[in-house]
């Protein structure tokens, strides 16, 4: 007889890589559970898979430890028995750059794939929140399918938890939702009581919300957990006492399979999802552990915008490509961007080892970068027959004409630097300091003679570099004179300015002030200090707490020079020391910040840094930037290749405790590298480096930079945004004193003010500005400690290179490039360029190799010519070859 629902149980590890727990716990454990599943699997031919969480390191891991394993492992993935793929690690997809994204999909696939086979699905089973462009990705890495638990608004669904999931460049996916998350059947049994009690209720919940279909997702798996072998017999049991449903131990690929062959679901679901309704995704884990998100910003865009174009164009020019370091640096990258550890809700011992990770790739980057740009230089200098130069690198696909920032040692205070026509060019000194030479130890006939070697002089300086070739380099002569240099000094100003803004101290208010429209805005910045009553996981404000607004700022110092004037302005006031303190209003602390506002000449925003010492505990600190807006309904932040639109006041906020919200719907927000609010007047945005979160307050349009929270607890209960049991770890408290941040960290970002509404290709040619897309490289023997690796010798692969040169170009100034690398099979250069705004944009490739389309997979589809086509909100994939 024919049963009226098919129930797809899918047996199945959530594999969390660190935690409460380090890596080396997870990976001890790890190697048992996968030796016992392989055992499991070959002794029970009824049992047909099981699911290893749809991440490959898992499997790397365990295959360090049991390499005489990989043949069986390799024959159980082939057959489908164990799923595996196509993540690298389970990213956290809304806090980590659009391309480490991809290149954790890249690598993910192509893994699974030499293994024997990838799940054809995009599985999202614990990350906080789903990132706007997921269905686009796995549709570009031939995934047909998304299975996801958290994000979704009930309401969304409509009746149906299969639907089509639609990214903002209008690519689709078909998904499924787990509304009862990936662990209903962790603890399945024949047992009657849980049959009666458990099963059948969870069943009719999912037969609810699955109007369109008959068939059942049930996934039985939790976190490390065991493969259960007995779930062959307890699925014959089902199946002999149950009318109604047809039980079968099943997978992701074929539940889809199934369910949308029978049926195509009209639902479509768009962009980013991030609903808490029914499963948390921790709304202002954006801001916990600053220093965790900051340090993988900055090793983020060392990798992507500066070592990869790098490395491109050495390979190009006759280096060989550092693709071994580069998969390693990657795979420790990957570690950090998965869900828990790029959040920094975990252990204090996991997240130091976090900072530790990212510290080594960091070091990496720079060693390579630093031999890559001496080896270029070197043979730059045997072409022009003088060693006294130094090299601009450009990493845009267009000519680069602005400032440049370089460190120049010289024997003398005084230098010129000139192009290769021997035109002086202007630059200001940022700082210089005289170095002692310290002493050389030879050995002479008469043993060995310690000999002073002169000081030298160390200067950092800004000039105007023009038209440095795109994908490139130009070389620079240095001459040391006795001549002038421009010296950025201390004046008795309170005022600085540049071509587009001015900045006015004028008792203890900071006044901004826009020359383009004539708007002034007074003390536009100030900052907020308030309690932080939650955890790891979640801000929660205290209640009684009383807001301190930081207001009243005090003039430090003004400097100016002829390309840059600087302000320095100090805010101060006592705060608690920490919870209790708060509770009996007692202030015991002082909270200091330091702020230092840039203004650089031709540049349409002011660079922003705040220094903090953070000495108290259980707070959080956010700038207040002020805005000419008025009331606003809509904040634009950047996630993936374009702008999202969010409401300022969450809909879903009104009653959200009626409703059994699992978390307050609260309308803070995580932004990838910028936010904006705009009426047709003007546009203000904030651009920023390593900070997270954002909240724009509706009725004053100010734009709440979250700087960092400061906790001391992995998991606390009942909190006022998140009601009911911690997150994670039920009755036991981790204590997490290094999360405090008791440290002194900085805080960057720029500040714009522009003519009408938001313009997005505006914005992102302002963040390839003020995200540093050069390096610099000056051939000398004076400091060999600025860059660790200079005083070792290398090898010279490269014995002439002509003074200036350019890889290939594009001529649109709307569309952008986001990477710039060598192709993952080594036959080719991999580019992807963007367009972010509203229309269709066309751009001409300017290069000799062939231009060939490919998916994000890199698989080659079609040969294109020089003039590309890109959609709105869209992206293409391009192998030059």
């Amino acid at each position: 007889m024919q049963k009226e629902k098919k129930v797809f149980i899918v047996p199945h590890s959530h594999w969390d890589r660190e935690w409460y727990f380090t890596i080396e716990d997870s990976n001890l454990l790890l190697v048992e559970n996968l030796d016992y599943l392989m055992d499991a699997l070959e002794g029970d031919q009824a049992f047909d898979s099981y699911t290893f969480d749809g991440q490959i390191s898992v499997i790397e891991e365990y295959l360090k430890i049991r390499p005489e394993q990989k043949e069986r492992l390799k024959k159980l993935i082939k057959e489908k028995r164990i799923f595996v793929g196509p993540w690298y690690t389970q990213t956290d997809a809304r806090l980590v750059h659009k391309e480490s994204i991809i290149r954790n999909l890249l690598y993910g696939t192509r893994l699974a794939k030499d293994l024997g086979h990838c799940m054809n699905v995009g599985y999202l089973p614990d990350v906080f929140g789903q990132n706007a462009y997921l269905p686009s990705m796995f549709s570009e890495f031939e995934i047909e399918y998304s299975v996801l638990q958290r994000g979704v608004y009930t309401d969304q669904l409509n009746d149906n938890l299969n639907f089509m999931w639609t990214s903002p460049d209008g690519k689709k996916v078909k998904a499924n939702n787990l509304l009862l998350g990936y662990g209903p059947g962790k603890f399945l049994t024949c047992d009657d009581t849980y049959y009666e009690e458990c099963l059948l209720p969870m069943l009719q919940r999912l037969s609810d919300l699955n109007k369109n279909t008959n068939h059942l997702l049930f996934p039985s798996g939790g976190d490390q957990v065991l493969v259960r072998k007995g779930f062959t017999k307890v699925v014959e049991s089902f199946n002999d006492k149950d009318q109604v449903h047809d039980y079968v131990l099943s997978d992701y690929e074929s539940f889809m399979d199934e369910a949308w062959a029978e049926c195509e679901f009209p639902n479509e679901i768009k962009g980013e999802l991030i609903g808490c309704q029914k499963s948390r995704i921790h709304n202002t884990i954006g801001s916990q552990r600053y220093d965790i998100k900051k340090l993988n910003y900055e090793v983020e865009m060392l990798i992507l915008n500066i070592l990869e174009p790098l490395a491109t164009i050495g390979e190009e020019l006759g280096l060989k490509y550092p693709q071994a370091w580069l998969d390693n640096m990657w795979k420790l990258l990957f570690d950090v961007h998965a869900h828990d550890s790029i959040g920094g809700c975990n252990s204090d011992e996991v997240n130091q080892d976090i900072l530790s990770r990212l510290t080594k790739v960091r070091r990496m980057a720079e060693g390579l970068i630093n031999i890559i740009k001496k080896q270029l230089t070197k043979a730059i200098s045997h072409h022009l027959k003088n060693e006294n130069i130094f090299v601009t690198f450009n990493f845009l696909p267009e000519a680069y004409s602005g400032m440049v920032e370089a460190t120049i040692f010289t024997k003398f205070a005084q230098f010129n630097i000139k192009n290769l026509a021997h035109d002086v060019l202007s630059f200001d000194i940022k700082a210089q300091e005289c170095v002692s030479g310290g002493k050389q130890v030879i050995v002479t006939d008469k043993g060995e003679k310690e000999v002073k070697i002169p000081d030298y002089f160390r200067t950092v300086i800004l000039f105007k570099a023009s038209a440095v070739p795109p994908m490139g380099y130009a070389t620079y002569l240095i001459e040391e004179s006795d001549g002038s240099c421009s010296y950025i000094t201390d004046c008795v100003e309170t005022m600085i300015e540049n071509e587009s803004l001015k900045v006015t101290f004028n008792s203890f208010d900071v006044i901004l002030t826009d020359k383009q429209t004539g708007t002034t805005i007074e003390n536009f910045m100030t900052f907020e200090n308030v309690a932080d009553a939650g955890d790891s996981y979640d801000f929660s404000p205290l209640e009684g707490d009383l807001v301190i607004t930081l207001t009243n700022a005090m003039l430090v110092r003004v400097e100016k020079s002829s390309h840059i004037e600087r302000m320095t302005l100090r805010h101060e006031h006592a705060i608690p020391q920490d919870l209790n303190d708060r509770k009996q209003k007692k202030d015991s602390k002082t909270l200091e910040i330091e702020t230092t506002l840039e203004l650089i000449h031709d540049e349409a925003f002011i660079r922003v840094s705040h220094r903090i010492c953070n000495t108290a505990h259980d707070h959080r600190v956010r700038v207040m930037i002020k805005t000419p807006i008025g009331h606003t309904d809509y904040s634009y932040a950047d996630q993936g290749f374009s702008f999202i639109k969010r409401s300022t006041e969450n809909p879903h906020f009104k009653g959200w405790k009626e409703k059994k919200f699992v978390e307050a719907p609260v309308p803070i927000y995580i932004l990838e590298n910028m936010v904006a609010v705009c009426d047709e007047r003007i546009t203000t945005a904030l651009l920023t480096k390593g900070i997270k979160e954002f909240e724009v307050l509706p009725k004053t349009s100010q734009i709440a930079l979250t700087l960092y929270r400061s906790v001391g607890l992995l998991g606390r209960d009942d909190l006022a945004w998140r009601p009911g049991r911690a997150s994670g770890i039920n009755n036991k408290i981790v204590h997490t004193p290094g999360a405090q941040l008791e440290k002194e960290m900085t805080f960057e970002y720029c500040i714009h003010l522009g003519l009408g509404a938001i313009k997005p290709e505006k914005l992102y040619a302002l963040l390839n500005t003020y995200t540093t897309h050069y390096t610099t490289y000056q051939l000398q023997t004076l400091n060999t400690c600025e860059e660790r690796l200079e005083r070792f010798e290398i090898p010279y692969w490269i014995e002439r290179l002509e003074a200036m040169h350019s890889l290939f170009s594009i001529d649109n100034p709307n569309v952008f490039m986001s990477v710039c690398k060598r192709s993952y099979v080594g036959d080719g250069i991999m580019i992807r360029l963007f367009n972010p705004t509203d229309t269709e944009q066309s751009t001409h490739i300017t290069t000799e190799k062939k231009i060939i389309k490919t998916n994000l997979f890199e698989r080659e589809q079609q040969a294109l010519r020089n003039s590309i086509t890109i959609l709105p909100k869209g992206y293409i994939t391009i192998k030059l070859k």
